[in-house]
C-alpha cells in the first residue's frame, strides 16, 4: 500500500504502529520522550480520534486519545 497522498513529515505522532510494532523496542519510546527514528504520520485528527499510518509497513489506523487518558 502505497503512502497516503495527505501524509506530510510536519504533522507526526509518536504512538507504536499496531501492525509492525516500530518503536516498541525502543528506549527513548519507551520513555515517552519524541524518537527521532519512530513516528507516525497523522493524516487528520477530529477531537480525540487520529487517524495515522506508519512510514515503515504502511499500515492505516485510528486512535483515540480517550482510551489513554489517566483517571
Amino acid at each position: 500500500m502505497p503512502l497516503d497522498p495527505t501524509a506530510d513529515i510536519g504533522r507526526r505522532a509518536w504512538l507504536p504502529c499496531p501492525h509492525c510494532a516500530q518503536g516498541s523496542d525502543c528506549a527513548v519510546c519507551q520513555s515517552d520522550r519524541t524518537c527521532d527514528d519512530h513516528w507516525q504520520y497523522l493524516l487528520s485528527s477530529k477531537a480525540t480520534l487520529l487517524h495515522l499510518q506508519c512510514p515503515g509497513c504502511t499500515h492505516l489506523w485510528s486512535h483515540d486519545t480517550r482510551q489513554n487518558a489517566h483517571r
